[in-house]
């Protein structure tokens, strides 16, 4: 097996630059939640869910509480989400999610990512039933058997609890179990702190890319990166060894 590429903010965040577009997405997107859901993380669990992850993502407390604020404010932009699919450098799979205030502007950025990277934008659907929305959590220490024992013990349907490569366990459930299973970990396992809490799109088979593709790929993620409408980019490229 390959090197996956990373997904998106990992390897965003090395300059203030960058950080500060990290920031931007995140303020986005919690002010679409906070507007469309509620004010209340207690009352929205995905706004709840988004905040943890910035926190996570180590964006400013101000960043968080400003856009909230805005959503409270009533007035302020009308975000739509959109979603594209299609095939990248090698034939891998990609899936895009935007928010945006310009649909002509976000489908002209996305499909310059395509074009210039001798991609194709597909249909939706074309690569998602490829994928599986799931929610994943990965920790340091603990026990396959004990945790997965727990979690069935606290009612979560687990789809898989493996150990990785570098020595962490990672378990992965059906996207509606999120907030059930990051219960369970906090009530039966407080020791246990969680690395990765998110809800994703996991592929179901890799494509290894080597040579050309590989830089073509990393081309595409850097144009995509540097759109504002982008929220999240799921892909399953892998670098051959």
């Amino acid at each position: 097996m390959g090197r996956s590429f990373e997904n998106r903010k990992a390897s965003m965040a090395k300059t203030q630059g960058m950080k500060t577009k990290v920031y931007s997405k995140y303020g986005k997107e919690i002010y679409v939640c906070a507007k469309n859901g509620g004010l209340d993380p207690d009352g929205n669990l995905a706004l709840r869910r988004l905040i943890d992850k910035a926190k996570k993502d180590q964006v400013p407390t101000h960043v968080i509480d400003k856009a909230i604020d805005k959503a409270a404010g009533g007035a302020g932009e009308d975000f739509e989400t959109m979603r594209y699919e299609g095939f990248g450098p090698g034939n891998c799979m990609i899936i895009i999610d935007c928010l945006t205030d310009n649909t002509n502007r976000t489908i002209k950025d996305v499909r310059q990512c395509f074009t210039k990277t001798n991609s194709k934008i597909g249909a939706q659907g074309c690569a998602s039933h490829m994928f599986d929305h799931v929610a994943v959590f990965t920790c340091q220490g603990g026990d396959e058997e004990e945790i997965l024992e727990n979690l069935m013990m606290e009612d979560c349907d687990v789809t898989d609890v493996e150990a990785e490569e570098d020595g962490s366990i990672k378990v992965v459930a059906p996207h509606t179990e999120f907030f059930k299973v990051k219960t369970a970990f906090a009530d039966t396992m407080p020791d246990i702190k969680l690395d990765k809490e998110e809800i994703t799109w996991l592929p179901q088979v890799y494509t290894e890319l080597s040579g050309e593709d590989v830089e073509m790929f990393e081309k595409f993620l850097d144009m995509a990166n540097d759109s504002d409408d982008v929220q999240e980019i799921y892909h399953n490229a892998q670098i051959a060894d």
